[in-house]
Order: structure tokens, then C-alpha cells, then sequence
């Protein structure tokens, strides 16, 4: 742990750049907060609903509920972030995030938490995420020269991996080994210094949110204006069909990625548990070149690339049975992941105009987050029927002819459209 800690700081040092300003850097150091909360809460979280009941449906609903807000909600958040200011929106909502985990580690401690308790804090916590990750997104174009917004998508990119997936998930574990409600306090006090963080910094005018919208337009018209903003730039449509469909098949793929593990590699739980961190390691390091590659290679090219990585990444999976061959694979693809997601976050960020930018961001996790719902709840069935390679084989076909359909209109996923 010590040695990642000490990687962390390193590239830390790699992907700082002065030019990213104080505001940025305080709402990093925010979004490290809140990470390290989150990860802590990755682990804790479902502990906690075990602790309650072993019933492994009760279990998988604690995910389901907290992601469903996405589904019934995303349009919605990301029209309501551009209607206000946004840096004060992520501070309240986080203040009320801390609230609610408050309340729920006080119920814990005199064990007065019971599973509905647990299912809607959870969807409230979703809710909440779908308004604080999209204003945050919304915040970094009027905090970060236009010029620098991969270097700072890439440092983002880089926190998450460090405190969401390295650190937090064992603090959170070894913390409910001490008391259940530890890990919540953790997971509040961090909302509540993030939020206090946030109250420091000064987002220049204009930038912050869309003062344009009159109280009389009605939610749905401009819900329907940020659909068809994307609809008609070819280049982020083309994008977000491409998540869509990547997200489609990455979870029916990977939805008996357990079992793949245990009955075609033959790993151990411990085993597997090293498995999941090669994602990790590779999105690191993904994280370290990206502002690298950006600049020699260009956007467009990353964007078109990243579907042939992940095509031949399922490719691989569906073919070999060799553990050491797996793991170097999914090193890769946790570096294609952070790199493809913050090319796909930048270009977004450079192409939107700054008060669409709310709605089109919710329509593009809409379409990420509703399509990996439906390749969870596709990847069981595929796999009882055809077998537990069927849905990487499938998965590598869908790509490839993805990558062939979208080439040329990911051509204009950087076409510099966003307008002050």
C-alpha cells in the first residue's frame, strides 16, 4: 500500500501543470475528498446491507437502487445544472449528502438501520450523484484553460483510481471491521469538507452556470434542446452511440466475470481479487501518458483507436485461458478506459456550448448508464444459454463493426463547435 501511495504522489507531481489554476486545484482536492469517501463506501456499503440480510437479491438491490436514479433522473439533473449556479449546487448537495450519511451511521450505531433504511439512503446518495458529478464536469470548462482541459480531465482521472479503487475500498473494509458505522461518518465528514472546500473557490463570470433561463421554460423544452444539440453534431453522436455500445457489451461480457475467473481461469478468491486490481494499475498508468498521447496523437485518433483495443481486449478474453495473458489484458484496458473516458469527457467539455453542457453531459450518462443496465441484466441469460465466452465473442463482433460504422463521423468529435 505504501508503494501505491507513493506512485500516487508521483504522478500526482507528473500531471499537475501551473496553468490549471488555484480553482481547479481546490476542486480537485474536493473531488480527492469525496473519492476517497466513495471508495471507502464501495466496500462498506455492501457489508453493511449483508449485515442486514443475506439474501443475495437484497444484496444486488443495494447497487440497483442507488444507479436507478441515473435512469429516472439524468435528464432531468442535467437540465436543472444549467439553470443554476453550479459551483453552489455540488457545495448543497453535498452538504446534504453528509447529512444523510450522518443519519444513517447514527442509525447503524444503536443498530436502529433496517434494509428500507439502507435502500433509501442509497437512492438518495444516487440522486444527489447525478447533480454533483454533472455540475463538477460543468465547473472544470470555466476553471481550466481550454487548452489544458485533458491534462485536468487526466488528473481527475488519476484521483479516482488512487482513492476510489486503491485506497478507499480497504479503508472502508478495515473501518467496518471496527465499528459499521465508522465508514459512514468517514464517507460524511469527507462530503462535508469537500463542500467547504468548494465555498472557496471563484468561477469566473458567465462560466458558472446558465443565467439565460427565464423561470416560465418549461423542463421538458429544454431537456429536448440538449437532445437535440447532440443529435445533430454528428461527432457526439457518433460518441455517444460508441459509449452506448461499448457499455452494452462490456457488462453482458463481464456480468459473470466471477465465474470466468473461477471456472475457466481457476482462480481463488484471492486470486480474483488481484485480478480486479489490474484495471487499476492500468488506469494509472493510463492517466500518466494521457496528456502525452493527447498531444502527439490527437483526440480523434484516441477515440478511434480505443474501439479496436477494446474489441481485441474481448477478442483475447474470449480465446485464451491463460491467467498471466488475462491479467496483462485488463492492465491494458483499464488504460484504455481512463483514456477513452477522458478524451470522451474533454471533447464534450471543448464541443458544448457552456449552457448546454448540463443536459447534453446527462443525455451522454443517460445513454452510458442506461445501456450497461440492460447488458447486466442481458449477460446472465447469455451466459447460462451459450456458454461463459459467449459474451466476449459477441462483444468483440459488436465492436468491430462499431469501429467500421462510426470511423468517419468520430471524425468530428473535436470540431471546436462550443461557443463562450
Amino acid at each position: 500500500m505504501a508503494g501505491i501511495f507513493s506512485s500516487s504522489r508521483a504522478l500526482a507531481r507528473r500531471l499537475n501543470h501551473p496553468s490549471l489554476g488555484t480553482g481547479f486545484g481546490r476542486l480537485w482536492s474536493a473531488s480527492a475528498i469525496t473519492n476517497l469517501g466513495d471508495g471507502a463506501f464501495l466496500a462498506a456499503g455492501p457489508l453493511l446491507v449483508a449485515s442486514i440480510s443475506s439474501n443475495p437479491l437484497a444484496v444486488g438491490a443495494a447497487v440497483t437502487v442507488q444507479q436507478l436514479p441515473w435512469l429516472l433522473l439524468a435528464l432531468i439533473s442535467g437540465a436543472l445544472v444549467d439553470r443554476v449556479d453550479r459551483r453552489r449546487l455540488v457545495v448543497v448537495v453535498n452538504i446534504a449528502r453528509s447529512v444523510i450519511l450522518a443519519a444513517l451511521a447514527a442509525l447503524v450505531a444503536f443498530n436502529a438501520a433496517s434494509l428500507a433504511v439502507v435502500y433509501a439512503a442509497l437512492f438518495l446518495l444516487g440522486v444527489g450523484e447525478t447533480l454533483a458529478d454533472n455540475a463538477a464536469g460543468a465547473l472544470v470548462v470555466g476553471l481550466v484553460p481550454r487548452e489544458q482541459l485533458g491534462s485536468a480531465n487526466a488528473r481527475l482521472s488519476a484521483t479516482f483510481t488512487i482513492a476510489n479503487q486503491f485506497a478507499g475500498p480497504p479503508l472502508g473494509a478495515w473501518l467496518f471491521a471496527i465499528a459499521a458505522a465508522v465508514p459512514l461518518g468517514l464517507h460524511a465528514a469527507a462530503f462535508a469538507g469537500a463542500a467547504l472546500l468548494l465555498t472557496t473557490i471563484v468561477v469566473p463570470s458567465g462560466n458558472s452556470s446558465d443565467a439565460d433561463h427565464s423561470s416560465s421554460q418549461i423542463l421538458r423544452h429544454q431537456i429536448r434542446e440538449g437532445i437535440r444539440w447532440l443529435w445533430h453534431h454528428p461527432g457526439m453522436r457518433a460518441l455517444t452511440v460508441c459509449i452506448a455500445v461499448m457499455n452494452l457489451t462490456f457488462m453482458a461480457a463481464f456480468a459473470t466475470w466471477v465465474l470466468y475467473a473461477k471456472q475457466r481461469l481457476g482462480l481463488t478468491p484471492v486470486q480474483f481479487g488481484f485480478l480486479l486490481t489490474a484495471g487499476a494499475l492500468g488506469g494509472l498508468a493510463g492517466a500518466g501518458v494521457y496528456t502525452r498521447l493527447e498531444r502527439r496523437l490527437g483526440r480523434v485518433l484516441l477515440v478511434r483507436a480505443g474501439l479496436l483495443v477494446e474489441a481485441a481486449t474481448h477478442l483475447v478474453l474470449a480465446i485464451t485461458t491463460s491467467v498471466s495473458i488475462v491479467f496483462a489484458t485488463m492492465t491494458l484496458f483499464g488504460a484504455h478506459a481512463v483514456i477513452w473516458g477522458t478524451v470522451a469527457t474533454t471533447v464534450r467539455q471543448r464541443n458544448v456550448p457552456d449552457p448546454l453542457l448540463g443536459r447534453v453531459t446527462s443525455v451522454f450518462m443517460f445513454a452510458s448508464l442506461g445501456a450497461a443496465t440492460l447488458g447486466a441484466a442481458a449477460g446472465g441469460l447469455i451466459a447460462r444459454t451459450y456458454g461463459l465466452t459467449a459474451g466476449f465473442w459477441i462483444a468483440a463482433l459488436g465492436l468491430t463493426a462499431l469501429a467500421v460504422l462510426t470511423w468517419r463521423p468520430l471524425a468530428g468529435v473535436d470540431s471546436e463547435t462550443a461557443q463562450p
